[in-house]
């Protein structure tokens, strides 16, 4: 989809449309601008800006804060276009999907594409845009879906145009390859997209030094290894804190808690327990303060979470004599969990009926999914009345089930 918060605020408001418009977590002075509308792209402005700058160089930028349930809502919308046309459709992220025709004989995709497209703007929102690629597999077909932006939405990738296409483009232009990559393989004599492709699996190997080079080789031509949804080999839940935010301790306390939240309801949906935690704080100063830590009986609600890492912070403040690690100098916060065992696999504890808890936890977010947050409320979840904004990512949709496509 195309500069798709953007253009969801867009489809739901008429009076944006045709206007520069940026997409903000906070509309406060710095606030981040995590999406802009193709006006506003057209202004020079770019994604990750703070505002008080974007502001500057576009005056007329018309700030948004972000509805992450109308994304998500159009989301499903335009999956169940999708799937009108194939039972093989994998959502990647919340603006991109794969669909699979592989197993699909005498089809058009060409014509299913432009039926896509079509049907996206008639049944979802006329102001849905979508650029569509077409490749023998699902990393060539976003490639092209990329480069398809510039030429009417709609770019095929085949054996005959390949290397033309990737005689265009630089390394960075790579969807995965980032600066660092593209460093590191001009170091070793690659010095295009083009050369990528014909160097020997072998070889990339040794350059990436992981089997991830072979990959790369696969990609490049035509076998699949991009179309699986993979299963999550870790979770996190991080939050940038405003300069305003930040000066009320009990905000970051707060965000603590709904972190720890956040992680335990994806680990309930999946029906995970995790064995390791990670903690990450980042200060105004450029330090920040990390912790990660195996436990023996894995968890999954979020009090233990809290209660674990409160206990390390504690104890590595009492053995410094440290300042507190969550103070109002913090500009990050994450909290991680891996090391993933399901309930089938584990060992559960005489004392602990962790059936039953499993159970009543999934029943409570159950509820909260659909009668509201605020209709079941645990009394560590209550507090003063502020409430911790919903925020969604590029790659939040793995927490989406086929229910939610109905």
């Amino acid at each position: 989809m195309n500069s798709y918060f953007a253009r969801c605020e867009q489809q739901a408001n008429y009076w944006l449309r045709n206007r520069p418009v940026g997409v903000c977590v906070y509309t406060g002075k710095y606030g981040c601008v995590i999406s802009l509308s193709t006006e506003a792209k057209e202004r020079g402005l770019k994604a990750g800006m703070r505002l008080n700058d974007a502001m500057q160089i576009c005056p007329d930028l018309v700030p948004v804060e972000s509805n992450p349930a109308r994304y998500r809502e159009y989301h499903t919308k335009i999956i169940n276009v999708m799937r009108e046309y194939s039972n093989d459709v994998v959502p990647k992220s919340i603006d991109e999907a794969i669909i699979n025709l592989s197993n699909y004989d005498h089809v058009d995709p060409i014509k299913i594409a432009q039926c896509i497209k079509s049907d996206i703007l008639t049944k979802v929102g006329d102001w849905l845009t979508c650029s569509v690629g077409i490749a023998p597999n699902a990393f060539l077909a976003k490639l092209a879906s990329v480069r398809g932006k510039k030429k009417g939405g709609l770019l095929v990738i085949t054996p005959q145009n390949i290397d033309e296409i990737l005689s265009e483009l630089k390394l960075g232009d790579l969807p995965g390859i980032g600066a660092n990559m593209s460093y590191r393989l001009e170091r070793a004599g690659v010095k295009t997209p083009l050369e990528m492709r014909y160097c020997s699996p072998q070889r990339l190997k040794a350059i990436f030094k992981s089997i991830d080079g072979i990959y790369w080789h696969y990609r490049l031509n035509f076998v699949e290894t991009n179309i699986v949804a993979h299963e999550y080999k870790g979770m996190q839940a991080m939050r940038q804190i405003s300069a305003e935010k930040r000066q009320h301790i009990s905000y970051i306390e707060q965000l603590f808690m709904t972190l720890c939240l956040t992680l335990e309801k994806r680990m309930v949906h999946h029906k995970f327990y995790c064995k390791s935690v990670g903690f990450t704080a980042r200060y105004v100063d450029g330090t920040r303060w990390d912790d990660a830590f195996t436990i023996t009986v894995p968890v999954q609600d979020a009090i233990s979470l809290m209660r674990m890492i409160r206990s390390r912070i504690q104890k590595f403040e009492s053995a410094t004599g440290s300042g507190p690690i969550l103070n109002t100098e913090i500009t990050q916060l994450r909290v991680a969990v891996t090391n993933f065992v399901n309930n089938g696999n584990m060992l559960y504890s005489l004392f602990d009926d962790m059936d039953r808890k499993e159970t009543a936890l999934k029943t409570m977010h159950d509820i909260k999914d659909k009668f509201g947050s605020d209709k079941l409320i645990r009394a560590v979840e209550m507090t003063d009345g502020k409430v911790i904004k919903d925020v969604i990512g590029f790659g939040s949709v793995k927490d989406l089930t086929d229910l939610d496509y109905r």
